[in-house]
């Protein structure tokens, strides 16, 4: 009950002075938006981290082909003939800590077609694995498997997107697609998957949605590649767990230069290295933004200690005629403690409703994705707090120690 008188009271007397108490305020207020605005960056960044990795299996190890000009490609081809189904069975017998492996290849595709519309999609051949390795997730039907993948069998899975051009609402299961001049069956479809992004730290993401997938020797066979071109564009090798990512994939990195005859006409993405290195980016942007977030919570304090002071300064009288009308050193202590914790707690409100205001507004203005955390709120609230109870403590124990008899002297 004596805290709420306190806290009463406070509001009271601070409520004589409001332009004084607003601009006191201000540090704490642009602290605190500061250190939750920050904070919603940081979560939004890592929240697309993992929806990327997850994308992309963290475990894996994807070997893509690197472009290449039309003139280099002529001597690249000398030494390698690219990315290839041989270097597939080439690494899967030379590194033991290969769970699983797949491939894929992008067909040429003109014309993609159903009786009810048409897609501008990709057409992907893949292997059976693959949607397993890159968390694609089946909606309705099924998925095609080695039985399909070894017959060359002419069946599709397809994306939510690309399900939705070519058939809009109807059930594309069973039903014909045409890719160029080739037919194919629907035996799939997949859960959409959006992608917050589809490039991460340089590197492209495919989210399947607007693909459809056949298999890939059914690809490889059917439609005629590129001059020059790879056999495969990408090559994806799972890594067991308990082994060792980094080691697995220098391996690998080492057996492919010896098979492309030293030719580096391929690159090599490790989604846990990428993981790391947005982690340490995100890790630095946070020290930044706290560094200033928390000079402003420091210019705060300081502006509350400095009216806090002026405060005490002119109430001089007022803190003698208390006293002597029975006020002890605890009470006076009390009074202006609270007016301290007042002002910073309403700041931290203030500071907390300006937060989520950048944060809505980094998300609506640029491309970055935000999100307020209850952790966030917790801290800075708690912080704010925190620097009212310690920038105030001083003015409140000048107040406390003034005598009495010189307080009422004092004009």
């Amino acid at each position: 009950m004596r805290i709420l008188e306190y806290l009463g009271a406070a509001i009271v007397d601070l409520s004589r002075h409001k332009l004084r108490t607003l601009l006191t305020m201000l540090g704490i207020i642009f602290g605190v938006g500061a250190v939750i605005s920050m904070l919603s960056i940081g979560a939004g960044a890592q929240a697309e981290a993992l929806q990327v990795i997850d994308a992309m299996g963290l475990r894996n190890i994807i070997v893509r082909e690197k472009p290449a000009e039309q003139d280099d490609l002529f001597r690249i081809r000398e030494r390698s003939i690219g990315l290839s189904l041989r270097d597939l069975r080439g690494l899967e017998e030379v590194a033991p800590t290969i769970e699983t492996s797949t491939a894929k290849k992008q067909v040429r595709a003109d014309r993609v077609l159903s009786s009810s519309g048409r897609s501008e999609g990709l057409v992907l051949g893949v292997g059976r694995n693959y949607f397993d390795l890159l968390n694609l997730k089946l909606q309705d039907g099924a998925l095609f498997d080695r039985v399909e993948e070894d017959g060359y069998q002419r069946v599709c899975v397809l994306g939510s997107r690309a399900r939705q051009d070519l058939f809009a609402f109807e059930n594309p299961l069973g039903q014909p697609v045409k890719i160029n001049e080739v037919w194919f069956t629907v035996i799939g479809t997949l859960r959409p998957r959006s992608l917050v992004k589809e490039e991460f730290q340089g590197v492209e993401i495919e989210s399947g949605d607007n693909s459809v997938f056949i298999p890939i020797t059914t690809a490889l066979k059917m439609f005629e590649p590129q001059k020059l071109a790879s056999e495969v564009d990408e090559i994806v090798l799972r890594v067991a767990q308990g082994a060792s990512i980094a080691e697995t994939s220098i391996l690998v990195s080492t057996s492919l230069g010896r098979m492309h005859g030293g030719e580096a006409d391929y690159t090599i993405v490790i989604p846990e290295d990428l993981l790391d290195q947005s982690r340490r980016t995100r890790r630095i942007f946070n020290m930044v933004m706290g560094g200033i977030a928390g000079i402003s919570l420091l210019v705060g304090g300081i502006g509350i200690m400095n009216i806090m002071l002026a405060s005490v300064l002119e109430r001089t009288r007022e803190i003698g005629v208390r006293r002597a009308v029975g006020a002890t050193k605890k009470d006076i202590l009390s009074q202006f403690l609270s007016e301290a914790v007042v002002i910073s707690l309403m700041g931290g409100i203030t500071g907390i409703v300006l937060g989520f205001a950048i944060s809505w507004g980094v998300s609506m203005l640029s491309d970055w994705n935000t999100v307020v955390t209850g952790f966030s709120v917790s801290l800075s609230f708690g912080f704010s707090a925190a620097v009212g109870l310690l920038f105030g403590t001083y003015p409140a124990m000048n107040a406390a120690r003034l005598d009495p008899i010189e307080a009422l002297r004092h004009e």
